[in-house]
């Protein structure tokens, strides 16, 4: 079933013109979009279904900087202050605070890479307090169990997915934007070497700039501009469960990890439990994730059909003058792994007492987008004027603000105040992976 998620009205008319176009109506695009409204830049977002219906409504919620890659650090930070004044800026709540985020584990291996991790963080001005096994027990009280240790991260905080990118909308509406559901970018057009416009299944549009930021569906249209890059999805399931529960904002547990919802319930997951279904981008790039599947064996398991019927990772060409798979599959939403939502459950009802009477809500699946190691990848192309924004690897949620504000000043000029070029995508083309693109 969908994810919750906020309904909102968007822009009717598509126009004839813009500064930069969008494409993507995930937290990634909402945020680039919202900051270069904010600039006074003529900006239209394009969504080929509903703003936020994807995986950016299907996550955690979590915003943090506890265990980020340390190329991603400096941009979970300053996400954190941008979620934190987004609420005042818009005017509605996206549902941030900063209620901590708490790990807990019994494993020696896992606390002790937390404390490198901590001594790392350190000195980039993050706060992260290891926890000995009496303060673990503590914080985790609720568990009723002891734990060998943990880690808190008082800074880091949770953010509604059911209304986050839906409000950032509103926001890039109010600052003089467009938000356009429903308008699948079926491709580009090209003038001397460069973009010059965006064809749509109701229009084009002209603009010198247009920012990629599909999610699973990224690599699928850069194929369509001769543009080669290795990303992969997994299908993760998760659950929630009604109010009643006492318990943290945000715990995570080897066996599962729980965060609080808006209501008052829980949304309840496995980390790193994930299916792998076959597609044809998959195979394509099949040798560039081998690394990563190696390191994850235990937790990924092959999946079904259902990810090479969605067409979101089709290796064909498509005509811009008829239906493309995006027309056809508005939104992406997979089916929940029965197997894992069992577990999810029987879990986190062992850990936290009293969450066996609370009321099963829903359950549901989305793809994950990731690149081979892990980090978004960020930046122009080889296509003057084409910029892309996807492989967030099951970050982007979090980490969507600092992107977005850092892709606006890159289109417009300005220097960002987080440096773009450990995200490049052309660390693609010259890895030991070898060459897979001409970016």
């Amino acid at each position: 079933m969908p994810a919750p998620l906020l309904t909102i009205e968007t822009t009717v008319d598509l126009p004839r013109t813009a500064d930069v176009v969008v494409i993507g109506g995930g937290i990634v695009g909402c945020a680039t979009a919202y900051y270069l409204a904010r600039k006074g830049v003529a900006v239209a977002l394009l969504e080929k279904g509903r703003i936020g219906a994807e995986q950016s409504s299907r996550n955690w919620g979590w915003c943090r900087q506890q265990n980020r890659d340390a190329r991603e650090l400096p941009m979970a930070t300053r996400s954190l202050d941008l979620w934190a004044t987004l609420a005042r800026d818009i005017g509605e709540d996206p549902g941030f605070r900063r209620s901590g985020l708490l790990y807990l584990s019994n494993d020696e291996a896992e606390i002790a890479g937390w404390a490198r991790w901590r001594d790392m963080a350190r000195g980039l001005g993050v706060t992260s307090h290891v926890l000995g096994a009496a303060e673990a027990r503590t914080r985790g009280a609720v568990t009723n169990r002891d734990w060998l240790g943990g880690v808190f991260s008082p800074d880091d905080g949770i953010a509604d997915p059911s209304r986050a990118c839906p409000v950032i909308a509103r926001g890039i509406m109010n600052a003089g934007g467009t938000v356009h559901q429903n308008c699948a970018a079926r491709g580009l057009e090209t003038e001397a070497g460069r973009v010059s416009g965006v064809v749509t299944e109701h229009g084009t549009i002209r603009t010198g700039v247009v920012v990629m930021a599909g999610g699973a569906w990224a690599s699928s249209f850069c194929h369509q501009q001769g543009l080669g890059f290795p990303q992969a999805s997994v299908r993760s399931s998760i659950m929630s469960v009604g109010p009643g529960v006492e318990g943290p904002d945000a715990l995570h547990t080897g066996p599962v990890s729980l965060t609080r919802r808006g209501d008052g319930g829980y949304t309840l997951a496995i980390s790193g439990n994930a299916r792998v279904d076959p597609t044809p981008q998959q195979i394509r790039y099949a040798k560039h994730f081998l690394p990563m599947f190696a390191k994850r064996w235990r937790v990924l398991r092959p999946g079904g059909t259902e990810g090479w019927c969605s067409g979101h990772e089709t290796r064909a060409k498509w005509a811009l003058d008829r239906e493309t798979p995006m027309e056809r599959m508005r939104i992406l939403d997979p089916t929940p792994d029965a197997a894992t939502i069992r577990l999810t459950h029987q879990r986190a009802c062992a850990l936290i007492p009293g969450m066996a009477r609370a009321t099963v809500q829903a359950s549901w699946a989305g793809y994950i987008d990731s690149t081979p190691d892990g980090v978004p990848a960020i930046g122009e192309t080889s296509l003057p004027g084409f910029v892309l924004a996807a492989g967030f690897s099951g970050h982007g949620f979090g980490i969507g603000p600092g992107a977005g504000e850092m892709i606006a000043a890159m289109v417009t000029g300005e220097t960002p105040l987080i440096d773009p070029a450990a995200y490049h995508p052309e660390r693609f083309s010259t890895s030991s992976w070898g060459k897979v693109s001409d970016f």
